[in-house]
């Protein structure tokens, strides 16, 4: 069971009794108290170049390695599988630009529309470049879902890469990400998982789930500004390297052509320390926190997140994006988007923000998605989205702005 007075004394967002109602974590959290002190200290005590002989370089040194290390404990891949980039959206650029050097005309990359277009239209773009051809695995027109049977039917020998969201930052519905790279494994293509959205709800096991590629944004987890990706090392080694010459051989510089940010690394970890001190009975199992602690974010999420739901699908003049109830052994993450009938999205989320809700409306990067599933993309879509700092008297405040808003 998830302490929220606990969890709460580690942000300093609500601190001296502030309660701001923030329903706009998809696109960015709060930061924990732990990644703001390791970002001062640094700056303050050890911002200099790192790996030199002298003291404060060293040890700015030992800070970025125990990055590397503590997030590779927590992931369950390699240390060197672990590379830090400037964002989500740069690395998944590097990446795309890394593979278009080694596709053919008459190799197939499949791609989805429910992907955020950072990771999608990168993938596209270099596809067309390498004149490979694109295949479109297309998300439910009713739900916006990804079926497993639609992908099946794309899948051949010609498939080299598969990209894809754990979940969508509009649709919610975590997708089974083992059952799809297990399936691309078969057919002999590699995986791409943005794990963006998915992501703040939990620190998954990424050895378990067989993706060659896991994405995700420290910004949404707590953390730092930086993009996190594991880069399986078999594939590293097949993919060219991205950086300068004499980097071809380092595994955490070879996609990195931009260089490190040294306090942001080294801070970067520091989220994990979080994770350990919200734990229970913690006894140094890293990978164990993170697993207890996924299990009790999604339950306290998910126990603020089915009445809200109801209350949006009970009305008749409100369109839900994605399913309403969870499916068995997936979470619907806490991501809501909706249009309103009659009603400009942006009017609707400038109402909540009058109210105290702190909401916005848009396209949110998913242009693709809201077309799929027969949305006016100009008129976009309302979101709500929150984590397990999120208090019942924040969904309570939510739901009577809604009621106040729609009428």
């Amino acid at each position: 069971m998830l302490d929220l007075e606990l969890v709460r004394s580690h942000f300093p967002a609500f601190d001296d009794g502030k309660e701001p109602r923030f329903f706009e974590n998809a696109g960015g959290s709060f930061a924990c108290r732990q990644t703001i002190d390791a970002l001062l200290r640094f700056y303050t005590e050890t911002k200099v170049q790192p790996y030199a002989g002298y003291a404060e370089s060293a040890t700015a040194g030992e800070l970025m390695d125990k990055s590397h290390a503590r997030w590779a404990e927590a992931l369950g891949v390699a240390d060197s599988e672990i590379l830090f980039g400037p964002s989500t959206s740069m690395n998944t650029y590097v990446l795309a630009k890394a593979f278009g050097e080694r596709l053919k005309p008459g190799d197939e990359v499949i791609v989805t529309n429910q992907d955020h277009e950072a990771n999608t239209g990168a993938t596209r773009r270099m596809v067309e470049a390498a004149g490979a051809t694109l295949r479109e695995w297309g998300v439910d027109q009713t739900t916006g879902e990804l079926h497993l049977a639609d992908l099946e039917a794309l899948l051949s020998s010609s498939t080299k890469l598969l990209t894809f969201p754990h979940c969508s930052n509009i649709v919610g519905a975590e997708n089974d990400v083992a059952a799809i790279c297990a399936l691309a494994r078969q057919a002999g293509a590699r995986t791409i998982v943005d794990g963006v959205s998915y992501a703040p709800h939990g620190f998954v096991d990424v050895g378990e789930l067989g993706a060659d590629v896991y994405l995700f944004s420290m910004y949404k987890t707590y953390s730092v500004h930086q993009g996190l990706m594991v880069l399986r090392d078999e594939l590293a080694e097949w993919l060219p390297n991205q950086s300068h010459h004499f980097n071809a051989d380092a595994p955490r510089k070879r996609m990195a052509p931009a260089g490190p940010d040294h306090a942001q690394v080294a801070a970067a970890g520091a989220v994990l320390d979080y994770v350990e001190a919200t734990t229970p009975g913690y006894d140094g199992d890293l990978r164990g926190a993170c697993e207890a602690a996924k299990d009790a974010w999604q339950s306290h999420e998910t126990a603020l997140l089915q009445p809200v739901l109801r209350w949006l699908d009970a009305r008749s003049d409100v369109r839900v994006v994605g399913p309403t109830e969870a499916s068995a052994g997936m979470h619907r993450c806490p991501t809501v988007a909706f249009a309103a009938e009659g009603q400009q999205s942006a009017q609707v989320a400038a109402g909540l923000v009058d109210h105290g809700i702190m909401a916005s409306a848009g396209d949110f990067y998913a242009p693709r998605v809201l077309d799929g599933v027969g949305l006016d993309v100009a008129n976009g879509v309302i979101r709500v989205s929150w984590v397990h700092y999120t208090s019942q008297a924040d969904i309570d405040h939510l739901l009577t702005a809604l009621e106040q808003v729609l009428g």
